[in-house]
C-alpha cells in the first residue's frame, strides 16, 4: 500500500517532521479501511486510487457519516425516552381513573331502581345476544326490528317447506300404492299400453329422422340472425334515415292535397280533370272577351267617332 511505500523511503532518509505525517497517514488509512470494511461487510471493499485527495474525501465522509449515526442515535433514544414517559403517564392516568369509573358504575348500579335494572340487564342481553360492543337504544331498536324481519322470512320459508313436505309424502304414498299394484300376481298391464308403447315408438323414431334437418335449420337461422346489439352510430344514422323519409312524405303530402277530393278511380278522376280544364279554359275565353271589350270601349278612336 501506499503509506508502506512511504515508511520504506523514509527508512532511507530519516525526518521526524516526515515521520509524523507517515504515522498519522497511516492511521488515517487504518480508521479509513476498518470503516470501509464496517461499511462493506460481508462483501469485500471495492478498489480504488489511494492517494491525498482520496484520503481527505474518505476523511471527510467517515466524519459526516458518524456524525449522523450519532444524531440518529441520539433522536432515537429520544423517542424512545418519549415513549416509555408516555406509557407510564398513561399507566398512572389509568390506576387513577379506574377506581374514580369503576365507583361511578357501582353507584349508578346501586341507586337504580327495579325497572331500572330490569331494563339495563334487557338492554345488556341483547347487545350480548347481538354482539354490540357499544350499545344505543337506536341501533338495538334497529337490530331488534331486523331480527323479526328475519323471523318472519323464515317463518315463510318454514311453510312453504311444509306444503313441499306434504307434496312429496303424499306423491310416495301414491307411488307406494302403485308399486304394490304392480307386484301383486294377479296384475294384468292394461290392453292399450302395447299399442301406445308402439306408437310412442313410431313418433321417437319419425322425430328422431327429422331431427339432423331441424338441427341444420336452427344452425342456418343462427348463423344469418344479426346479434350485434345496435350502437350509438346506428342509432343516429337510423334517426337521420328517418327523418329524410318523414320530410318527403311530408312533401308528397303537400302534393297530393292538389288531388284531394278527385275520385279514386284513375278514369274517373282523368274525366273530371278534363270537365274541369274544359271550364278553366272557357273561364279564360270570358275573361279575355270582356278584357278586349273593356280595351274597345276606352280606346281614344273609339271615342272620336
Amino acid at each position: 500500500m501506499a503509506h508502506h511505500r512511504l515508511l520504506s523511503q523514509d527508512s532511507a532518509i530519516f525526518s521526524p517532521s516526515v515521520a509524523r505525517i507517515a504515522a498519522s497517514t497511516a492511521r488515517d488509512w487504518s480508521y479509513i479501511d476498518a470503516w470501509l470494511s464496517s461499511k462493506f461487510h460481508p462483501r469485500p471493499v471495492p478498489s480504488f486510487e489511494r492517494n491525498n485527495d482520496t484520503l481527505k474525501a474518505l476523511l471527510a465522509l467517515a466524519s459526516v457519516n458518524e456524525a449522523a449515526d450519532d444524531e440518529r442515535n441520539l433522536v432515537a433514544k429520544s423517542e424512545a425516552t418519549a415513549l416509555q414517559e408516555l406509557t407510564d403517564s398513561e399507566k398512572k392516568i389509568d390506576k387513577t381513573s379506574r377506581p374514580l369509573r369503576e365507583g361511578l358504575i357501582e353507584a349508578v348500579e346501586h341507586n337504580l331502581p327495579t325497572d331500572g335494572h330490569t331494563a339495563l340487564d334487557a338492554i345488556a342481553n341483547m347487545a350480548l345476544q347481538f354482539g354490540v360492543a357499544f350499545p344505543e337504544p337506536d341501533t338495538l331498536g334497529q337490530r331488534m326490528c331486523q331480527l323479526q324481519a328475519s323471523i318472519h322470512d323464515a317463518e315463510q320459508m318454514k311453510a312453504r317447506v311444509e306444503v313441499l313436505h306434504k307434496h312429496i309424502d303424499d306423491e310416495a304414498a301414491r307411488i307406494k300404492e302403485l308399486l304394490k299394484e304392480l307386484q301383486r300376481d294377479d296384475y294384468q298391464p292394461p290392453a292399450h299400453l302395447a299399442i301406445q308403447n308402439l306408437d310412442m315408438q313410431r313418433k321417437v323414431k319419425a322425430l328422431s329422422a327429422k331431427l339432423p334437418e331441424l338441427q341444420d335449420k336452427v344452425a342456418a337461422l343462427a348463423a344469418s340472425a344479426d346479434s350485434s346489439h345496435p350502437t350509438i352510430a346506428d342509432l343516429a344514422r337510423d334517426e337521420q334515415e328517418y327523418l329524410s323519409v318523414l320530410s318527403r312524405k311530408k312533401e308528397l303530402d303537400v302534393q297530393l292535397a292538389t288531388f284531394q277530393g278527385l275520385p279514386s278511380n284513375p278514369d274517373v278522376a282523368r274525366a273530371e280533370l278534363e270537365e274541369l280544364r274544359d271550364q278553366l279554359r272557357s273561364v279564360e275565353s270570358q275573361r279575355d272577351a270582356v278584357f278586349e271589350g273593356l280595351v274597345e270601349r276606352e280606346s281614344p278612336v273609339k271615342r272620336r267617332r
